[in-house]
């Protein structure tokens, strides 16, 4: 099974920090179109590794061939292509795949550079990535990680289930007190009174919090 990389979207500088990154020789890297460079994705294709990609909307290409699919499952084409124009042929002067999907209303077009995968496995491949950049952005919305006390993996990785920890224990607290508190008000709570040696139930009576109604849309909503 080759490694995965979903590669969430973000800003100018986070998505030249892709460029720096050392690239694993057949991993299958998972990108939206704020990634969508073309001497990017050859570079990666020169790595021996794979990716797949939203196509943009005024892309321009050549169709060589088209490959059978199966159109009950969502499927529209699958093509063999060649980009079109100077600039982008000089960027990824090699063949691409172009697959188009539609799900729920739309039309989804990706790139790749993979010939053998199946399609259909291809568009379930980045609906998970959709799945783990809700993730991310319930992440940043509730479990208020300002910073990262060290940069290795394992730091991160261990800040992040600490925090996940404090928040799962703080839900499992609000539904066995019947508390009416959101779990922002009870977290910010605890922690202005962590060293009080008071009962949780006399804090959160005697502390008003200013409650933070920022709401990241399509958030994943974990808990109830």
């Amino acid at each position: 099974m080759p490694t995965i990389a979903f590669i969430t979207s973000g800003k100018v500088h986070e998505v030249n920090i892709l460029d720096k990154l050392p690239i694993e020789a057949g991993a299958i890297y998972i990108m939206d179109r704020d990634y969508l460079g073309y001497a990017r994705l050859y570079n990666l294709h020169q790595s021996a590794a794979y990716f797949v990609t939203r196509a943009k909307n005024n892309a321009k290409y050549h169709w060589q061939y088209y490959q059978k699919i199966d159109k009950t499952s969502g499927l529209k084409s699958d093509q063999i292509i060649t980009l079109h124009g100077y600039y982008a042929r000089k960027d990824y002067p090699e063949r691409l795949r172009r697959i188009t999907y539609y799900d729920e209303k739309q039309n989804l077009v990706f790139l790749m550079n993979n010939f053998t995968l199946p399609a259909r496995t291809t568009t379930e491949i980045y609906r998970k990535h959709w799945q783990i950049e809700l993730f991310f952005k319930w992440i940043k919305q509730h479990l208020r990680i300002k910073a990262f006390y060290g940069t290795s993996e394992n730091a991160v990785k261990t800040q992040i289930w600490i925090a996940i920890s404090v928040y799962v224990l703080v839900a499992i607290i609000k539904r066995q007190l019947n508390l009416e508190q959101s779990l922002y008000a009870i977290v910010q709570i605890i922690s202005v009174t962590l060293f009080e040696k008071i009962p949780l139930l006399q804090a959160l009576a005697d502390t008003e919090v200013q409650e933070d109604n920022t709401i990241i849309n399509n958030q994943l909503n974990l808990f109830n």
